[in-house]
C-alpha cells in the first residue's frame, strides 16, 4: 500500500509550522496539481489548506483590497467589486470549465506559473502583490517580482501564499480582458490582454496594459501607457498604437497552439479592442 504523509490544518499558525519540518507540496484546488502529476498520487508529503477558513475571502480596508489565497475563481464572478476588477472577473469566467472555477484557487493559479495563467495579466494592471507568509516572517513582493518565469515563483519551501492584495489607488477607473484561442473554452490562450484605463476630464490619467502568453511571463506595456497619458480616449488614439510598439517587449514562441508571428499581431489587435471597449464613444451606444 502506498501511503503519503497528508495534513489538513484549520488554521494557518499548524500549518506554517508543520512546512518548516516538511517539504511539502500544497493542495487547494488542484486543478493543477493534478493534472500534473504522473503518477496515480501526489508524492511527498502533502499540505492540504482547504480548511483554513482565513484564507480564502474578498476584503477592503482603507489600504485597498485583500484577495485570501484559496478564493475561488466562482467566488471573483460572484462578488460585489469596482469597476477596475470587471478585467478579473472577465478572466475568472474562461478559466477552464464551471467546475474548474468552482474548485481553482487564485493563488494556485500565480504559484502554478504558466505564462498563460489567465489571472496574471489582471493582476498586473492592478499592481498587485502577494503576500507570503512563513512561521517566523511575513513578506510582500509585487507580482511581477514573484513570478521568476515559466513554473517558477521566488516562494520558498516553508512559505505559502496567504493573499494577493491590490492597493486602493489600483482599484479606481475601468477595465476589460480579452483572450484569443481556438476555442472559447477549456483551451490555453494563444495570446491575451487586460487593460485598465482612468480618465480626468476627459484625458487620459492612467493606463495599464498587460499581455498574456506572448512571452515567459506576462508583460506590461509601460511604453504604450506612458503613450496614453495625457491623451483624449478617442478611437484615434487607440489608432495609433501599433504591432511595432510591443515588439521590443512580447516575445513570443512557436507552439502547437500558433506561431509566434501571429502572436504578436494577435496580442496587438487585443490591446487596441480591450481600449476600445472600454472608449467612452463606446460606451455611450452600450
Amino acid at each position: 500500500m502506498i501511503q503519503v504523509k497528508y495534513f489538513r490544518p484549520d488554521s494557518l499558525g499548524p500549518a506554517l509550522e508543520w512546512l518548516t519540518e516538511n517539504d511539502a507540496r500544497i493542495a487547494a484546488g488542484c486543478t493543477d496539481l493534478l493534472p500534473a502529476t504522473t503518477a496515480p498520487w501526489v508524492s511527498g508529503p502533502v499540505l492540504d489548506v482547504t480548511a483554513i477558513s482565513g484564507l480564502r475571502g474578498i476584503s477592503q480596508d482603507n489600504r485597498g483590497w485583500r484577495f485570501g489565497a484559496t478564493t475561488t475563481w466562482t467566488d471573483v464572478v460572484r462578488a460585489d467589486l469596482p469597476a477596475a476588477f470587471d478585467s478579473l472577473k472577465l478572466a475568472a469566467k474562461e478559466v477552464g470549465s464551471i467546475q474548474i472555477q468552482n474548485a481553482g484557487t487564485l493563488a494556485g493559479n500565480l504559484c502554478n506559473a504558466s505564462p498563460a495563467a489567465d489571472g496574471v495579466p489582471c493582476w498586473l494592471t492592478l499592481n498587485a502583490e502577494i503576500e507570503l507568509q512563513s512561521k517566523n516572517e511575513t513578506r510582500v513582493l509585487p507580482l511581477g517580482s514573484f513570478i521568476d518565469g515559466p513554473r517558477k515563483t521566488k516562494l520558498k519551501r516553508d512559505e505559502i501564499v496567504s493573499a494577493i492584495l491590490v492597493p486602493k489607488s489600483a482599484s479606481l477607473g475601468r477595465s476589460s480582458f480579452l483572450k484569443l484561442g481556438a476555442r472559447k473554452y477549456l483551451i490555453i490562450s494563444i495570446a491575451m490582454v487586460a487593460v485598465r484605463i482612468c480618465e480626468q476630464e476627459g484625458l487620459i490619467s492612467e493606463a495599464a496594459i498587460s499581455v498574456g502568453s506572448c512571452s515567459a511571463v506576462a508583460q506590461r506595456l509601460t511604453g504604450i501607457e506612458n503613450k496614453l497619458i495625457g491623451q483624449s480616449f478617442t478611437s484615434e488614439t487607440i489608432d495609433q498604437i501599433t504591432d511595432e510598439m510591443m515588439a521590443d517587449v512580447l516575445q513570443p514562441i512557436d507552439d502547437l497552439r500558433s506561431d509566434a508571428a501571429y502572436r504578436k499581431v494577435a496580442a496587438g489587435e487585443l490591446v487596441r479592442r480591450c481600449l476600445g471597449a472600454l472608449a467612452p464613444e463606446k460606451l455611450a451606444t452600450t
